[in-house]
């Protein structure tokens, strides 16, 4: 789940980064520096690719806005998520990693070498790329996300609902990961309201009818999240009941748990004139591997897993990506 910032950048344009006189090449390059990328980083790092590993905006990603992780293998005391991407950095930098501080800016696939330019400023090509740049949960910009992240705000029921087991909890959306989200809390709180601004759930309908015949998920209609409330931690949600009709009112409910379920951004932006993604953006990969439609560039992680989105699986899909990027290698030697 690494966090990585999009650019705001044209579909149809090939991005070229500023020229710049401080160029280097690398072997390997690899973008990201969450589950995926630095677990990518190990595996290419064990097959002598010397990569280079940039952190982009949030080095360690989402993770790292996590107070417990539980449910990664190798932990059963559980452990908090600075100090398990603070683990894979170290075991990636044991190996020969070269762990940057750096964003990535713009990206040129239209050549036989590869160019990442770094900060706008350095130029980077490389003779494989691994895009582990993540996905970046969707808030609704209120202050009080903030002021509660890591005490009551989360964006990943699987990662955070067992913290929230026989309490009442709050979920925002109406789609089918919100659905999804809310029937999965559902067996483990107990009370789930779910929060949907409009008269009807965007959900397919299989997903509503699973959702409305769940007994402990009251769907709240027409209302929309004005802030939250509590003493350090969330205690409760503001809303606002159909706002701008005659009947509006505020409406206050106390939970424990406040789930954003509104979607997530891949952080793909700057890849998108020469990698193929899908309509979100999420980058479309070949059949089971980590190969994109460009060669020698590979994706692992969030930024094309948008179903999952989970640590251990963001991991698993990194090693993949340095397993391909070292076969890959292998065969134009």
């Amino acid at each position: 789940m690494e966090l990585f910032k999009p650019m705001n950048i044209s579909d149809n344009q090939p991005v070229k980064g500023k020229v710049s006189e401080e160029t280097e090449h690398v072997k390997c390059l690899i973008i990201g520096s969450g589950p995926a990328g630095f677990t990518a980083a190990i595996y290419a790092a064990r097959a002598n690719l010397s990569p280079v590993l940039y952190e982009g905006l949030q080095p360690g990603g989402q993770l790292t806005t996590t107070t417990e992780v539980e449910n990664f293998p190798g932990y059963p005391q559980g452990i908090t998520g600075p100090e398990m991407m603070e683990d894979l950095k170290k075991q990636a930098e044991r190996f020969g990693t070269d762990v940057r501080w750096g964003l990535a800016t713009a990206a040129d696939f239209s050549g036989r070498v590869h160019t990442i330019t770094i900060d706008s400023i350095k130029t980077i090509t490389a003779d494989t790329v691994i895009i582990a740049t993540g996905a970046t949960a969707q808030y609704l910009g209120l202050e009080d996300e903030t002021k509660y992240a890591g005490s009551g705000v989360s964006a990943c029921a699987t990662c955070d609902g067992f913290f929230y087991r026989g309490k009442d909890v709050a979920v925002v959306g109406g789609g089918d990961t919100a659905c999804e989200e809310a029937i999965y809390l559902a067996g483990l709180c107990r009370k789930v309201y779910l929060i949907v601004r409009r008269d009807a759930l965007r959900a397919s309908k299989v997903m509503q009818e699973r959702t409305l015949k769940t007994p402990n998920i009251e769907i709240l209609w027409k209302h929309q999240t004005k802030g939250l409330f509590g003493d350090g931690v969330v205690e409760g949600v503001t809303l606002i009941k159909h706002k701008g009709e005659p009947d509006e009112s505020e409406v206050k409910i106390s939970v424990d748990g406040f789930f954003l379920a509104i979607g997530h951004i891949p952080n793909s932006a700057i890849f998108k004139p020469f990698i193929e993604t899908n309509e979100v953006g999420y980058i479309k990969t070949i059949g089971d591997s980590s190969k994109t439609n460009v060669e020698g560039v590979f994706a692992c992680g969030d930024v094309m897993d948008h179903v999952y989105r989970q640590a251990v699986t963001a991991a698993g899909s990194g090693c993949k990506a340095a397993i391909d990027a070292e076969r890959y290698l292998s065969e134009k030697q």
